[in-house]
């Protein structure tokens, strides 16, 4: 019974880093140059976001060769920023955009960066472990109408739900 008990942990542990039917991480990856501050354009929603604006999140190395994650917002409503520390590792290639992210000890979801302006760094779609979970990040608050529709096409051909996206309000 203790191994049905384990083994049932670990399926339900590794399913969390999984990558979603159909979207495949970018490769050629350089995490140097995805260091330091994006903001949030547009969300799915989920419990540790909700009700945040002026959502940012920053990332810098970590002496043990992961990430150092910091997750920012604001909430109107208790007119009051909320921050959450967390750490990301690279689940296979350093040079793919496939990671695992924790802000809650042991546990750990996918991060999967599925569109990336290769070229300067200066926007990317991302994906958690199912298609529940999907950001738009920029380097700067506001994105061209161009850019956004890309998104919502990019993002609607994979099968998210973009019916259900939330804009994000940079102030």
């Amino acid at each position: 019974m203790r191994i049905y008990k384990l083994l049932i942990l670990v399926l339900i542990l590794s399913g969390c880093v999984g990558i979603p039917q159909g979207v495949q991480p970018v490769n050629q990856f350089e995490v140097d140059r995805y260091l330091g501050k994006w903001y949030e354009i547009v969300r799915l929603d989920h419990s540790f976001e909700r009700g945040l604006d002026r959502v940012s999140a920053e990332y810098s190395l970590r002496e043990d060769g992961g990430l150092k994650v910091i997750n920012r917002g604001f909430s109107s409503e208790k007119n009051a920023w909320k921050s959450a520390e967390g750490k990301a590792y690279f689940v296979d290639a350093k040079e793919d955009g496939y990671l695992k992210v924790s802000f809650f000890g042991p546990f750990y979801g996918a991060y999967v960066i599925f569109e990336l302006d290769k070229t300067n760094y200066q926007y990317a779609f991302v994906s958690g472990p199912d298609k529940s979970y999907l950001w738009f990040l920029s380097r700067s608050p506001k994105v061209s109408d161009e850019l956004m529709q890309k998104f919502i096409t990019q993002a609607g051909q994979l099968g998210f739900d973009t019916s259900k996206l939330i804009y994000v309000d940079q102030g």
